[in-house]
This record gives structure tokens, sequence and C-alpha cells, in this order.
């Protein structure tokens, strides 16, 4: 048993009333110890949920993320330099609504935005489907790949994909606490403001709270990180609706970093785009659906796709308005370049895994 450890616990569990919260150097501390096994599985399980009954602080949640920097991976820049946008999801997939994510990386990729994405396999509690498995169903499987190579294929392609199992094993052991505790712990925010890549970048977080938001901001305060985007997302994923407004809170570099968001509020209808989120109804079919898109076989899903990336190509520098956006995405559906962007990243794949990197 870690006696650091059990001191750290005693400080975070105390109940509602005496219970403090961590220090940063103290937050980071205690996330090394876990991630490192150092501290016990009784320890570890304790620790998680006595977190989320008292809540993160931002200082902890900096520190956190300090012993993820510390110990994780770091994916290095693309070679050419180029700004990337990195998509943080949560980790525990989709489970109601049809996602589209891939379909915005390879409309980006298609624009010349390098993309960067994270995470693992499915994750508890929800146990929706997971990025890694929505790749697979296109013919791209991300599990192999080891951090050299996923650069390389950042290089190639522009396309970035960190995973947990394979490129950070420590926080991928800790997965099987959530199915223990029943609850998604803190560590579950922070994979949101994780940003894996080294690289200048966007980050853009998925929220369905809008205290995530506020934490998001003054996190991000205290670690220097300017740049930062903010999306109200279909599960709390970085995919907008089209059934409601879109709210997307937005930190620009030039900004100070207690400077507040500027705000934006996107209403589908103002853009042809009104309707319907369309709903997971099996998942079997995911990658059927996502390659009409990719083929501009018009659908309702069509427009859900086109309406992302539209708004991540005006945001990733791809497009002067949101309306451009549109347009240029649209474009790239229907005369094939985004599914070109998908063989490409198939091959050089392909072309990895055959040889040792």
């Amino acid at each position: 048993m870690s006696q650091e450890f059990r001191d750290l616990l005693k400080k975070v569990g105390s109940g509602s009333h005496t219970s403090k919260p961590l220090s940063r150097e103290e937050a980071n501390a205690a996330t090394q110890m876990m991630l490192t096994q150092t501290a016990t599985p009784a320890q570890i399980g304790a620790f998680m949920i006595a977190h989320r009954i008292k809540r993160p602080t931002p200082e902890e949640l900096a520190g956190t993320l300090d012993a993820y920097t510390a110990l994780g991976p770091t994916l290095p820049a693309i070679a050419d330099g180029r700004q990337a946008l990195v998509l943080s999801c949560p980790y525990d997939g989709r489970s109601r609504t049809t996602p589209v994510t891939p379909i915005t990386t390879l409309t980006l990729l298609a624009a010349g935005i390098p993309v960067v994405l994270h995470g693992g396999d499915r994750m508890p509690t929800k146990e929706g489907i997971p990025l890694v498995e929505l790749w697979a169903q296109l013919g791209v499987n991300l599990t192999e790949l080891s951090l050299h190579q996923s650069h390389n294929l950042l290089n190639q392609t522009g396309f970035g994909f960190v995973y947990l199992p394979q490129h950070f094993p420590q926080a991928n052991a800790l997965v099987p606490y959530r199915e223990q505790i029943g609850k998604r712990p803190p560590f579950a925010t922070v994979e949101l403001m994780w940003s894996p890549y080294g690289g200048p970048h966007r980050l853009v977080l998925g929220f369905v709270h809008p205290p995530t938001e506020v934490l998001s901001q003054a996190t991000f305060a205290l670690r220097g990180q300017r740049e930062w985007m903010a999306v109200k997302g279909l599960e709390g994923g970085c995919d907008l609706a089209r059934g409601r407004t879109a709210i997307v809170g937005i930190h620009p570099a030039e900004a100070a970093p207690d400077d507040p968001v500027e705000r934006l509020l996107l209403h589908p209808r103002d853009y042809g785009f009104e309707g319907d989120d369309v709903p997971l109804e099996d998942e079997t079919t995911l990658g059927e659906a996502l390659l009409s898109v990719l083929a501009g076989q018009p659908s309702e899903l069509f427009k859900t796709a086109q309406w992302n990336a539209g708004f991540y190509l005006w945001q990733g520098g791809g497009a002067e308005s949101l309306e451009a956006g549109l347009a240029l995405a649209h474009d790239l559906l229907t005369q094939g370049q985004a599914l070109a962007e998908l063989e490409e990243v198939q091959h050089h794949i392909a072309a990895l895994t055959a040889t040792l990197v």
C-alpha cells in the first residue's frame, strides 16, 4: 500500500464537510501513482469514486493533465508544420445517434487540414461504439500501429490517431475500474481536455454539461493553453446536432487565458439544414451508411455530414465563412475527394503494417 497515496485519498474522500481539493502538484502525483499502479486497486477505486463525488477542481484537472503529459504518448508534429484540428470525443462512444466524425475527418483531409483523433475500445459504462470501430468498418485498422507508424501516417496523409491500448497502456489499465465502480470517473473529463499531439493545433472538445466548458477554460488557463473550442455536440461528442441550435465556445489563440469565450449559436434552419438527428439503429451497417455519404448519395445522413464538415472546414481555416464551408463540403463529398482520402489512408496503413518500422 502507498502511504503517500493514502494521505491524498483521505484528503479528497473525507466527506462533504471535511474533504479538501488537491493542489495541482498533489493531483499530478496521485495520477502518476494510479497510472503506474503504485497505488493499490482498492486505493484507485476509492479515489475515483471519492473524486467523482467531490467533483474535480481546475487545479486538480491541470495536475492530472500534467501526469498525462509526463507519462503518456505525444504524437510528434506533422513534418510540414501545418496546424491540425484535434477532435476530442468522449471515449464511451455513441449509442443513440449516428456519428459522422470519420466523414468530417476525411473532408478536412481533402481540404489539406490535418486531423488528430484519440480514443480506445468499448468503454464502460455506456459502451457506445468508439471511433476505432467506426474506422474499422471503413476498412481502416488503427489498432496495430505503433506511435511511430501513426506519426508516419500523419505525415503521409494528414491523419493521426492515438489509440489508448497501444499507445498509453497505463491509462488503458484503469478502464476496468469504470465498470467496477459503475460511474465515469473524472478521467473521462480529462480525456476531453487532453491533447496527445505535439504540433500546433486547435483542440476541439465535445461536452454535454455546461460546467465542463467552464472547468475547461480554467484548466487551460492554468496550463497556458490558449487556442481551443468547446462544442455542445451529439452525445457529448464533436458532431453538431441538426435537431437543435449548435452551441460553440471559441477561445482564439490571441485571447488572454482568462478572457471569456466567443459564443456561437448556429441555427441549422438558417442554413437549410434543419431536421432530426439520424438515430443509430444498427451498428453493423454504420460503415455502409458512411460509405454511401462518401459516395455522394443524398440522404439525411449526408446533410448531417455536410453540416459538420462545413462547420469544421470554416473553423479549420479551409473556408472564409460557414456558408463557404458548407459549399466546399458538398463539393468534396459529391466529387469524390473525401472518398479518395479514405482510399489513401487505407493504402498507407496497409503499407505501414506490412513492414517493420
